[in-house]
């Protein structure tokens, strides 16, 4: 298993359960946007833990999870 992988799994998922959980207290439009952005991040880590390595299915699922990113941002700057 490599390391980095494994880091970025676990950082991804700190960030995911931090943004629900401030998400909980202040109702913003970011954090929902960064949840699921960094839960498809997460889910793109695990398949490549469990050895799926097919870029039909990893870019897909990141570039998503940017466009999350990017959507919750600039929804964010209309506020």
């Amino acid at each position: 298993m490599d390391p980095v992988i494994v880091m970025n799994l676990v950082f991804d998922v700190v960030i995911l359960l931090l943004a629900v959980y401030v998400y909980g207290k202040k109702h913003g439009v970011l954090l929902p946007w960064i949840a699921v952005a960094f839960g498809l991040f997460g889910v793109s880590y695990v398949l490549t833990i469990l050895g799926v390595s097919s870029s039909l299915i990893l870019i897909p699922l990141r570039a998503l999870g940017y466009l999350c990113v990017i959507a919750g941002i600039a929804l964010h700057g209309k506020r």
